[in-house]
């Protein structure tokens, strides 16, 4: 089964999320293929594409799949997970990825989402960036992009409490661009694709490429990097990681100790 359809028209390229028995859950295999998508888009030469999931979907993800998190004393978000492999290539595609979202964006399915060069949403959608709820400490790629998404404070807001952040509230933070009615919103989207992809295909890629570069410029020793990560082991060598992914996956209400 494909778990991301692909789909190429007058230079428009449409990569949807197609798992819907597990809220698009991002498995390794369908970050792969969300991979395997967008190099198929770039030998293309797509000058936009938009990645959705299925028309009418309430969960556009569901965030990443908890069965596949690595164990306690492993880093859980290393540089070759599948989802920063799937952030880097949108980030180092040449052209505009565009967001088109109907429902809620669940755990780390906002920072694939966050990483899209523009979002389209409706009324109904939403993010939850939820690594509390489960022991996950963010790797400093996610942590920036979020700041840069939402800003510090609001940053803060979405971590600490795990609870949504609606469309209306997204909007005025400049994480969607555009909301529009359920119904406009394909319409809509392809239109702006299609007006994207009427311009400098090549300005428009530098122009990309320079922004990617300068919003990466963050000054950083050895000395910090090093802090930041022993700050991160704490979590994932800790207890607390291991009882609440386990009470995820049983269904059960975990019980964090702090240890």
């Amino acid at each position: 089964m494909d778990l991301v359809l692909r789909e190429l028209v007058d230079g428009i390229g449409v990569l949807t999320l197609a798992n819907d028995a597990k809220r698009n859950a991002l498995s390794e295999d369908l970050l792969d293929e969300l991979v395997y998508g967008l190099a198929e888009m770039k030998g293309q030469s797509a000058r936009a594409v938009i990645l959705t999931a299925r028309k009418g979907a309430t969960v556009w993800s569901a965030g990443h799949d908890l069965s596949e998190l690595a164990q306690p004393g492993h880093d859980p978000l290393a540089y070759d997970d599948p989802l920063e492999e799937a952030i880097r290539a949108i980030r180092s595609f040449p052209a505009p990825v565009i967001a088109m979202l109907e429902g809620t964006v669940w755990g780390g399915a906002c920072e694939l989402v966050f990483t899209c060069d523009l979002r389209v949403g409706t009324p109904r959608t939403s993010f939850a960036v939820t690594p509390a709820r489960i022991g996950v400490p963010y790797n400093l790629n996610g942590l920036l992009n979020l700041v840069g998404a939402v800003g510090l404070s609001t940053a803060k807001q979405l971590l600490f409490t795990a609870e949504p952040l609606a469309s209306a509230r997204a909007e005025q933070l400049g994480v969607l661009n555009y909301v529009v009615a359920a119904e406009e919103l394909e319409e809509f989207t392809r239109s702006l694709a299609g007006r994207i992809a009427g311009n400098s295909a090549l300005a428009i890629s530098v122009i990309k490429e320079q922004l990617r570069i300068l919003s990466g410029a963050q000054a950083l020793t050895p000395e910090t990097f090093e802090k930041i990560q022993a700050l991160r082991r704490i979590v994932f060598e800790s207890g607390d990681y291991r009882e609440l992914v386990q009470g995820f996956l049983r269904k059960r209400k975990p019980a964090p100790s702090g240890t």
